[in-house]
């Protein structure tokens, strides 16, 4: 089918080749010239701004949104409800707020338009795997939508999961899992790293994901970082977070639902941020006060 690709970055511009190889006609744009060349040269054809977008597209229109959350995608998604026509469909793929969604799929509905939150997981493998997503969204428009997700998902990786604003409520969770999974991982090797034995972290990776109950890609991931550098000594200990994670526990106390393993692995995230911690001064200086132990200058 066709279909309008905005953000042609590292994962937009893999979700369009992905798309092309597999026969879809896509119309892409992207402010950067480099990224729309990329499309071009992929196969497919690239505009240089949404007006231009729309008017190469047949309707009714299907307009995939792959930019960044917040103002970003609010901004494209304001554009091309003012240039799009009833009937068509925008589609957002970003890592949006669900709560988002349903406020903007009501505003696009008065105008007659409908609207599709996608969340999507696969990273920079998914050109080569396939991307899983998890799909929101009126049943009439994703069904139309569904040759675009057959492509772009494995076989059995794409899902309606519900209402709009459901898929990228299942992505927010999914990720909050995903920092869960990998501060468990990081503590346990970490562990195994202090050890008294010589052990071969990479090699225990590996044997972990032939059949152990702890096996998941994300250690395949481990076992290769720890091959290329086994002391991780080229790697800065400061770890970021996307935001999903935060939103994650948000909703966790909004629900009072108990989530303690994917809250202290966020907060761990903020500690790996805090060089020469005030409150780990603090700590030195109660315990130099009360017990006479020795501050380290």
């Amino acid at each position: 089918m066709e279909i309008g690709f905005v953000g042609l970055g590292r994962m937009g511009g893999n979700m369009v080749i992905r798309l092309v190889r597999g026969g879809h006609r896509v119309v892409g744009y992207d402010p950067a010239p480099a990224a729309r060349q990329s499309v071009t040269a992929a196969g497919g054809a690239a505009v240089d701004s949404l007006k231009a977008l729309a008017t190469a597209l047949a309707a009714p229109r299907t307009v995939w949104v792959m930019v960044p959350a917040g103002e970003p995608t609010e901004a494209v998604i304001r554009e091309l409800g003012g240039t799009l026509q009833a009937g068509d469909i925008i589609v957002d793929g970003g890592n949006t707020h669900y709560k988002d969604d349903v406020r903007r799929a009501r505003e696009l509905g008065a105008r007659g338009l409908a609207f599709v939150d996608a969340g999507v997981s696969g990273g920079i493998w998914g050109l080569e795997h396939g991307y899983c997503l998890m799909v929101g969204g009126d049943r009439a428009a994703v069904d139309r939508l569904a040759p675009v997700f057959a492509t772009l998902a494995p076989p059995g990786g794409w899902r309606h999961v519900g209402a709009v604003g459901s898929g990228h409520y299942v992505k927010m969770i999914h990720n909050g899992i995903e920092y869960g999974m990998m501060q468990a991982y990081a503590e346990g090797f970490e562990l195994m790293s202090a050890s008294d034995y010589a052990l071969d972290l990479a090699a225990v990776a590996r044997l972990w994901n032939q059949g152990s109950v702890v096996r998941s890609w994300l250690l395949e991931l481990t076992a290769d970082a720890l091959a290329a550098d086994p002391a991780l000594a080229g790697v800065r200990p400061w770890v970021e977070d996307s935001g999903e994670g935060r939103w994650t526990v948000e909703d966790a106390v909004d629900k009072a639902v108990p989530a303690p393993a994917i809250t202290a692995a966020l907060f761990a995230r903020f500690g790996s941020r805090r060089e020469n911690s005030f409150a780990n001064r603090l700590l030195a200086a109660l315990r130099h006060a009360f017990g006479g132990h020795v501050i380290r200058r």
